[in-house]
C-alpha cells in the first residue's frame, strides 16, 4: 500500500527476528493459524484468519487502567503507594512505581514499550503486525470491500498510535512505513530516529487516511465495542497536534544536542505559534463531528426507583460517574479489555463498620492514595483555587473543623476532619473520600443514608491490616464504579467498564487551551472551558475570579489564563491517566514532581496526631525523565541509535 510521500518509504523494519537491535523470541502468530502452518498466506487466504490477525494488531493496545502496566498512573505524582511494595497479583513492586520513586535505569528500563521488556508492550512489533497487515489484506478473496477498507483504515489508525505512544514516551524515533524483507542486509534494518515534526506529520497523515473509511459510529454494540471509529481517529489527531503545540515539542531548545542522521536537531527549537492554530482547527473538526454524532457531557441519569439524589449529590453522581457509566455519551474511545476491576479493588475503602475483611485476593485494599498535592489542586467551592479565594481559610487548611448538619452532603456531621476537606468544589467530593467523608453507592444510594469514612488507625477504613491501607489518607473515588457492593463474606463485586482513552471533555479543554496560546482569551476559549466548569458545579471563569480571586483579572491575559486552564485540566481529567503527560508536554514536571509527597499521619490514632502532614517521600525529576531511556543493549546492537540526551 504505497500511499505515503517517498521519504518514507526508506523507512523499514525487518521482521521476524531484529527490530532495532531487539530480539523477537519467535514469528508465529499462535492465535492466527495452526502449528506448522505458519505461512503469510494462510492468515490471508480467508477473512476469518484474517480477522484474527486484525485483533492481532488490536492485541498490543495500552491496557489502559492497569495501574501497574500504563506509565501515566503510577509514574507521577498523583496517587502513591507503600514502598517496597509487593502483592500477589504483581509479584513485584509495580514498575511505574519505580519510576516515580527516580529509580529508572539504561541498562533494564522500566515499562520498555520499545523493546516489550520489564512490562512494556512491544510497540515496534505491534507496528510491524500492522504493516504485514497492509501489505496483505488485499489477497483475502472472501471480504467484502466496504469491509476490507474499513479493517484496513483500522490498522492504519493502529499504527499511527502506536508510532504516537513511542513518541511521546521517547520523543524522537524511526518511521516505520513498510517492513524490510528478510534478505536485508544488517546495516539496512539499523534505523535512524527522525526528527519530531517528521513522525508527528507522518501519524497525523495516518490518522486522515485511516478517518476516511472508517465507520461513524459502532453498530453492532455487541461483538464491536472498543473498535476505532472516525471519532476516534479525528480526536486522537487533535491529541497529538495539541502536543506538537506545547512547549515540549515545540520550540525546545533543553534537547537541541539530539541530532539525527543528517547532524541536524531532532527536537525544533525555535517556537512556531501556528502549531496551536492547526492543533485548534484540528480540535474544532472533532468537536464538531463528535457533537454531531450525539456527543454530549455526561449527566447522571438516576433510576427514581433506587436512587434518592437531590441536585447537589446529582452534580457529584454528574462528575464522579463520567468514567464508570459504560459507553456513556461523552466517551469518545475506550478499552475494552482493561484491568479496571484491580484497580477499583486497590482504590475501594471499607465502607462498612460491620463488614468482614476477607482474607482473599478479591477483598477491597484502599492503597491506591491520592497525594495531598491533588487533594489541594481542586478549587474551593466557589470556583477557583483554594490559595486564592478571598473567603477560603487557607494558611489554616490544616486546622480542624467540625462537620455541620448543612454539610451532611460532604462530611458525616459532628465529625472532625481538616478545614482542608470543607467548601470545596463538588468534583473533590465526587473524585475523592478521605477520613470523616461520605460516600454514595456501595450498597447505599439514599443520600439521607450514606456510608462515611474512617480513616484513622484502627478505624474500619484505615490501618487494620498491614500495608492494606491509603498511604496518604486520601482514596480515590472516581474510578470506583457507584455500583459495587462489598459482600456479607468480605468479597468485593465488581462493575467492570471499558477505560476512556479519549473523552468529550478532553477536547473541549484541549480546544480552550489552542485558541489561548494562539489568540489569547477570547470570548470562544472561555465558553469551552465553562463548558466544563457548568457541568462540575462552579460559577463561570468570569464570575469566580471577578467575585472570588485575589487576583480577578488573571484571567484576561494569555498567561494567567493558560495558568487557569492547565488547572482546569488537572482537575477535570484526574486520576484517567493524562496528568503525567500534561505535566510533561507543558514542561511543569520539573517544578511541580520535584516536591516532597504528602499525606495525613496515617498511623496515628488521635485526631490531632492524624491530621499532621507528612512527608512520604522526596521526589526527584530531572529534566532527561522527559523522555524514557533507550535499553543500553538496544544501543549496542544499533548504533546508529543515540540516546536520549541525560541517559
Amino acid at each position: 500500500m504505497k500511499v505515503f510521500n517517498k521519504i518514507y518509504l526508506k523507512k523499514v523494519l525487518i521482521p521476524c527476528f531484529i527490530i532495532f537491535g531487539t530480539m523477537f523470541h519467535s514469528c508465529s502468530y499462535l492465535d492466527i493459524v495452526p502449528d506448522n502452518i505458519a505461512t503469510l498466506e494462510y492468515a490471508f487466504r480467508l477473512r476469518s484468519q484474517a480477522e484474527k490477525y486484525l485483533f492481532t494488531c488490536y492485541s498490543y493496545l495500552l491496557e489502559r487502567g492497569n495501574w501497574a502496566q500504563d506509565p501515566a498512573m503510577l509514574s507521577g505524582d498523583e496517587v502513591w503507594l507503600f514502598y517496597p511494595y509487593e502483592i500477589a497479583f504483581y509479584g513485584a513492586p509495580p514498575s511505574n512505581l519505580e519510576i516515580a520513586r527516580g529509580n529508572q535505569n539504561v541498562v533494564s528500563p522500566y515499562l520498555n514499550y520499545w523493546d516489550g521488556k520489564n512490562r512494556g508492550k512491544p510497540l515496534f512489533e505491534a507496528i510491524r503486525d500492522c504493516n504485514i497487515f497492509l501489505e496483505n489484506i488485499d489477497n483475502v478473496p472472501d471480504l467484502e470491500e466496504y469491509e476490507r477498507e474499513r479493517w484496513r483504515s483500522e490498522v492504519l489508525f493502529l499504527k499511527a498510535y502506536y508510532h504516537w505512544y513511542l513518541l511521546r514516551m521517547y520523543g524522537p524515533i524511526p518511521i516505520i512505513d513498510e517492513n524490510k524483507p528478510v534478505s536485508a542486509g544488517v546495516e539496512e534494518v539499523k534505523l535512524y530516529r527522525e526528527p519530531v515534526d517528521l513522525v508527528i506529520n507522518y501519524i497525523v497523515e495516518l490518522l486522515d487516511l485511516a478517518a476516511e473509511n472508517l465507520p461513524n459510529q459502532i453498530t453492532d454494540q455487541i461483538s464491536e465495542l472498543g473498535r476505532v471509529t472516525k471519532p476516534a481517529a479525528v480526536s486522537l489527531k487533535a491529541r497529538v497536534l495539541i502536543h506538537a503545540a506545547s512547549p515540549l515539542f515545540n520550540g525546545n531548545n533543553d534537547f537541541s544536542n539530539l541530532t539525527g542522521e543528517d547532524g541536524q536537531p531532532l527536537f525544533n527549537t525555535e517556537y512556531d505559534e501556528n502549531k496551536w492554530k492547526i492543533a485548534a482547527e484540528a480540535t474544532k473538526d472533532a468537536i464538531v463531528l463528535n457533537e454531531e454524532l450525539g456527543a454530549t457531557l455526561y449527566t447522571f441519569q438516576p433510576n427514581v426507583n433506587l436512587y434518592k439524589i437531590g441536585s447537589e449529590l446529582q452534580t457529584q453522581m454528574d462528575n464522579r460517574n463520567v468514567m464508570a457509566d459504560k459507553w456513556n455519551k461523552e466517551i469518545i474511545w475506550a478499552n475494552t479489555k482493561p484491568l479496571v476491576n484491580n484497580m477499583q479493588r486497590y482504590a475501594q475503602p471499607i465502607l462498612d463498620p460491620n463488614g468482614n475483611i476477607s482474607s482473599g485476593s478479591k477483598r477491597p485494599y484502599g492503597e491506591f492514595a491520592p497525594t495531598l498535592r491533588v487533594a489541594e489542586m481542586f478549587y474551593s467551592k466557589n470556583g477557583v483555587p483554594i490559595d486564592e479565594d478571598k473567603t477560603f481559610d487557607f494558611r489554616n487548611r490544616y486546622s480542624l473543623d467540625t462537620a455541620s448538619a448543612d454539610e451532611k452532603l460532604f462530611i458525616k456531621p459532628g465529625y472532625v476532619t481538616a478545614k482542608l476537606n470543607f467548601d470545596r468544589e463538588p468534583r473533590f467530593y465526587a473524585d475523592l473520600g478521605f477520613d470523616g467523608g461520605m460516600w454514595y453507592g456501595q450498597g447505599k444510594y439514599d443520600e439521607d443514608d450514606m456510608w462515611h469514612i474512617e480513616g484513622k488507625k484502627g478505624q474500619y477504613s484505615g490501618q487494620r491490616r498491614e500495608g492494606e491501607y491509603s498511604i496518604t489518607g486520601y482514596y480515590c473515588k472516581k474510578i470506583v464504579n457507584f455500583l459495587n457492593v462489598l459482600q456479607t463474606d468480605g468479597t468485593y463485586q465488581i462493575e467492570q467498564y471499558p477505560f476512556p482513552f479519549i473523552r468529550l471533555a478532553d477536547l473541549y479543554l484541549y480546544y480552550a487551551e489552542a485558541l489561548n496560546e494562539y489568540e489569547g482569551p477570547t470570548g470562544e476559549a472561555l465558553e469551552y472551558i465553562n463548558r466544563i466548569r457548568e457541568r462540575a458545579g462552579i460559577p463561570s471563569v468570569e464570575e469566580a475570579w471577578t467575585n472570588f480571586s485575589n487576583n480577578p483579572s488573571k484571567y484576561t491575559t494569555k498567561e494567567g489564563f493558560r495558568e487557569i486552564i492547565h488547572r482546569e485540566r488537572l482537575i477535570e481529567m484526574a486520576f484517567e491517566g493524562n496528568r503525567f503527560w500534561d505535566l510533561k508536554r507543558w514542561k511543569k514536571a520539573e517544578e511541580i514532581m520535584n516536591q516532597p509527597i504528602q499525606g495525613w499521619s496515617v498511623d496515628r490514632e488521635d485526631v490531632l496526631g492524624y491530621y499532621q502532614v507528612k512527608t512520604l517521600f522526596n521526589q526527584r525529576f530531572k529534566k532527561k525523565d522527559y523522555f524514557w531511556p533507550i535499553r543500553e543493549q538496544t544501543l549496542i546492537i544499533n548504533h546508529n541509535l543515540d540516546q536520549n540526551i541525560g541517559w
